[in-house]
């Protein structure tokens, strides 16, 4: 974590003691938040995160910042305090009031936090792990991105303990859902595929953007269900995020993985592309208004 955070527009030291714990959102993880890309100053994708957690805090009764730029001005602000220019971001908003643990002296209804770190280097590619009944496919909050993520936190560190970088999460009906922080896809030919949101996989901005924004001639990339055998019969099976962007897998705990596919190469050179023009359309926008 870098040295600034922002606390409700202001910008305060990281050491600071700002939240407590009788707000009923930090006791309980009774929150939502995102991840997101600082590219050049930008914050990449910024209008989709903010839609995804706006949705996910309705369906959380979680009090929402009213517009964008409510929450997009101070965090341009903290990535200036942090001279973040090339950074990862992590904003979240929590409820204050309700339950029976609520503290006193709690005048608003939902304090917004949010702090910059240094980009993570990942490796060329990832080995994952298989877990059974990872995901609740028919839960009422499934997908919700939420401040309650301690279950994939366990999950995760189990994985890597033995070995994997990630891993790859069943639904209860044993079909794939996502890894903990990830969407998966696999290529068949020149078809993509991934998931759909009925498997109970978190909405990622990645997948949405490949899935609505991304075409490359020849190539479709559409929803369908997985069986963990499908991935032993796809050419090629890769992972997507935020902070990844498009992942290979190189193996899969128990399964025989290929490597013969060529439709993510086209599908990553679009979505690289895709995120050059996204921030260049950004800065000349910054420019034209200052």
């Amino acid at each position: 974590m870098h040295r600034f955070v922002l606390h409700n527009g202001e910008i305060q030291d990281a050491a600071a003691r700002f939240l407590s714990p009788g707000q009923i959102g930090v006791a309980n993880g009774w929150g939502v938040f995102s991840t997101l890309r600082v590219i050049d100053g930008v914050l990449f994708a910024f209008e989709r995160h903010w839609e995804r957690m706006k949705k996910d805090a309705e369906i959380l009764r979680v009090p929402f910042p009213d517009h964008p730029v409510l929450m997009l001005e101070p965090l341009d602000r903290l990535i200036a305090a942090n001279g973040a220019a090339q950074s990862t971001l992590r904003v979240m908003v929590f409820r204050n009031h309700g339950g029976a643990w609520e503290g006193p002296g709690i005048e608003r209804d939902y304090d917004l936090v949010a702090f910059t770190a240094d980009v993570k280097r990942w490796g060329e590619n990832v080995k994952l792990g298989l877990a059974p009944n990872g995901r609740h496919a028919g839960s009422p909050f499934s997908g919700a991105k939420i401040l309650s993520w301690s279950h994939n936190l366990v999950m995760l560190e189990e994985a890597q303990s033995r070995g994997f970088d990630e891993v790859i999460l069943l639904n209860e009906h044993g079909l794939v859902s996502e890894c903990t922080s990830a969407n998966v896809f696999v290529s068949e030919g020149n078809r993509i595929w991934t998931p759909p949101l009925a498997a109970g996989c978190l909405p990622g901005v990645t997948r949405r953007l490949l899935l609505e924004e991304i075409s490359v001639e020849g190539v479709e990339i559409g929803e369908k269900d997985l069986n963990p055998s499908d991935l032993e019969r796809a050419d090629d099976v890769f992972i997507t995020s935020t902070t990844r962007g498009l992942k290979p897998v190189a193996s899969v705990e128990g399964l025989r993985i290929q490597h013969s596919g060529s439709a993510r190469q086209p599908v990553q050179a679009a979505f690289s592309d895709y995120v050059r023009e996204y921030v260049a359309s950004a800065k000349s926008r910054q420019t034209s208004v200052s």
